[in-house]
C-alpha cells in the first residue's frame, strides 16, 4: 500500500518539473516542446534522486536491524547455554538426592526395626509388672483372710469398720524419721510396693469426670502408707525418684489404655519430679518409654511443680522440649502465687495450671497477685491453658468458683484419692483389669448420680466422708 508521504513527494516533483517548463517557456523564450522536454528531464532526475536516496536510507535501516538481530541472537545463545548448564546441575543434584533418599530409607528401616525391638522389650516388661502385681495381690488376699476371720469375732464397731471396702480404707499412714524413712523407701522400691491412687478431676458445673490424677504411695514393711510428702525428699536425696517416676509412668499408661477402652474422652495426669527431669540417664529411659507410647500423648498429661518450671536449666529445658515434640502436654501444680506468664508457659507446652481453691478465693492473696482471679481463667484460655481449681472441700467454694469461669475442679468434695482395687489382679485371664475398672465404674456411677439429680438434693463428698468417719468411730 502506497504511503501518503510518497504520493505527496510525487506531486511535489511533478509541480517542480512543470514550474521549470513554464519558466523556460515564458522567460527564456523556448518553445512548448522544448520546455516540455526540459520539464520531463528534470522530473526524471528528481525521480532518480528520490529512488536512490530511499534505497540508501533503507539500506541503513536494514543494516541497523540486522545488527540488532545479531545481538539478540547472541544473547539468546548465551541464555540457552546458561539454561543448559543449570539443567545439567539439576540433573546432578537429582541423582545425588536419589542416592541420599535410598540411604535415608535404609536408615528409617533400621530405626523401625530398633523400635520394634524396643516395643517387644516394653511388652515383656509390662507383662512382668502385671505378674508382680498379680503376685502382690495374691499375697495381700492371703494375709487379709485370717484378719477377716478374726474380725468376725470382734465387737460390732469393728465389724462395721470391716464392712468398708478395702479400696476405700487404705492402710494407715507411716511415721518414719531419718534413716528409717530412707530404708523404708528403698525396700518399698525393691519389693515393688508402689501403689497408684486415682483422684478424679471433674468439669464444672456438670461435674463429669474428665481426668484422673495418679498419685503414688509407698508401702513399708508393715504395710503402712508413705505419702508423697513423706518419701519424695528422701527419694530425691538418695537418687531413687527416677525409679518411682518410671514405675508410675508405666502404670499410668496401663490405666489409661484400659480407661480408653470404655471412653476416649478420659485422660490421666502423671506427676513427674524435678529430679527425674534433670537426670539425663533416668530421663532417657522415661523418654524412650513415652516415645513408644506417644499415641497416648493427647490423653496423658505430665505434671510438674511450679518451682520446677521457675528454675529450669538448659538440661531441663531441653528435656521438656523433647517431650513437647512427642506431643505431650504439661500441667503445673503446687502453685504458691499467681505471678504467671501465660505466653511463656504456653510456648513450653503447658496445658493446665492447678491452683488451690482457697488461693483463688483469698482476697489477701489476690492483693499481691499480678491479675485478679476472676480474670485468670480468661487470660489463660487465650493461650490455650485451662485453669483447674484443686483442694475443693465445700459446695460454697464451687459456687464462688463458677463466678470465676473455672472449667475443672478437683478435691475431696467430689472424691478422695482411691487406690486401685487389688482383688481383680489375681484373674488369670486379665491380671489387672478390675484394678482399673473398679474406680472407673465407681466414677461412672457417680457421674450418673450427678446427671440424674436435677431435682433431688445432692449428697456431697463431705457428707459421705462424715458418714464414713462416724461409722469408723
Amino acid at each position: 500500500m502506497i504511503r501518503i508521504s510518497t504520493i505527496f513527494i510525487a506531486i511535489c516533483m511533478v509541480l517542480i518539473a512543470a514550474s521549470l517548463g513554464l519558466m523556460l517557456y515564458s522567460l527564456a523564450g523556448l518553445s512548448i516542446s522544448e520546455s516540455a522536454i526540459v520539464a520531463l528531464t528534470a522530473l526524471t532526475f528528481l525521480i532518480l534522486y528520490n529512488a536512490v536516496s530511499i534505497r540508501l536510507r533503507d539500506r541503513t535501516d536494514v543494516g541497523g536491524q540486522i545488527a540488532d538481530l545479531s545481538r539478540g541472537t547472541a544473547d539468546l545463545a548465551r541464555q540457552v547455554a546458561e539454561f543448559g548448564r543449570r539443567m545439567s546441575a539439576i540433573e546432578t543434584r537429582l541423582s545425588a538426592t536419589d542416592a541420599n533418599g535410598q540411604e535415608r530409607v535404609q536408615t528409617v528401616a533400621g530405626e523401625i526395626s530398633e523400635l520394634g525391638s524396643l516395643v517387644r522389650q516394653i511388652a515383656s516388661s509390662v507383662a512382668a509388672h502385671d505378674d508382680l502385681l498379680a503376685n502382690a495381690a495374691t499375697v495381700v488376699r492371703q494375709v487379709a483372710e485370717p484378719v477377716a476371720a478374726d474380725a468376725n469375732e470382734t465387737t460390732p464397731v469393728q465389724a462395721a469398720n470391716a464392712s468398708i471396702p478395702a479400696a476405700d480404707v487404705p492402710p494407715p499412714p507411716a511415721n518414719h524419721t531419718g534413716a528409717q524413712l530412707l530404708v523404708a523407701v528403698r525396700n518399698a522400691i525393691e519389693a515393688n510396693r508402689i501403689d497408684l491412687f486415682l483422684q478424679p478431676m471433674v468439669t464444672l458445673p456438670q461435674r463429669k469426670v474428665r481426668f484422673y490424677e495418679a498419685v503414688a504411695r509407698l508401702r513399708d514393711d508393715k504395710e503402712q502408707l508413705l505419702t508423697a510428702n513423706d518419701f519424695v525428699g528422701a527419694a530425691e536425696a538418695a537418687g531413687l525418684m527416677g525409679q518411682i517416676d518410671h514405675t508410675v509412668m508405666l502404670r499410668c499408661v496401663q490405666v489409661l489404655r484400659r480407661l480408653m477402652v470404655r471412653s476416649k474422652d478420659v485422660g490421666v495426669f502423671c506427676n513427674v519430679s524435678g529430679a527425674t527431669l534433670s537426670n539425663p540417664s533416668v530421663f532417657g529411659q522415661c523418654l524412650d518409654f513415652l516415645e513408644a507410647n506417644r499415641i497416648l500423648a493427647p490423653s496423658l498429661v505430665l505434671e510438674f511443680k511450679q518451682s520446677t518450671f521457675r528454675h529450669l536449666g538448659p538440661v531441663e529445658s531441653e528435656h521438656l522440649a523433647a517431650l513437647q515434640r512427642l506431643g505431650y502436654g504439661f500441667s503445673i501444680d503446687n502453685v504458691t502465687d499467681l505471678r504467671l506468664d501465660p505466653r511463656e508457659l504456653a510456648d513450653r507446652g503447658v496445658k493446665f495450671i492447678k491452683v488451690p481453691a482457697a488461693m483463688l478465693l483469698d482476697q489477701k492473696q489476690l492483693s499481691t497477685a499480678d491479675i485478679h482471679a476472676a480474670d485468670l481463667s480468661d487470660l489463660l484460655g487465650r493461650f490455650g491453658i485451662d485453669l483447674v481449681a484443686e483442694r475443693i472441700e465445700g459446695e460454697r467454694a464451687v459456687v464462688d468458683l463458677l463466678d470465676y469461669d473455672v472449667r475443672f475442679g478437683q478435691g475431696f468434695l467430689f472424691a478422695p484419692p482411691r487406690p486401685l482395687r487389688p482383688e481383680g489382679a489375681a484373674s488369670p485371664t486379665e491380671p489387672a483389669a478390675s484394678t482399673v475398672d473398679a474406680p472407673a465404674r465407681k466414677e461412672e456411677k457417680a457421674d450418673a448420680k450427678f446427671d440424674a439429680r436435677a431435682e433431688a438434693p445432692r449428697v456431697t463428698g463431705n457428707a459421705a466422708l462424715a458418714r464414713r468417719a462416724s461409722a469408723q468411730k
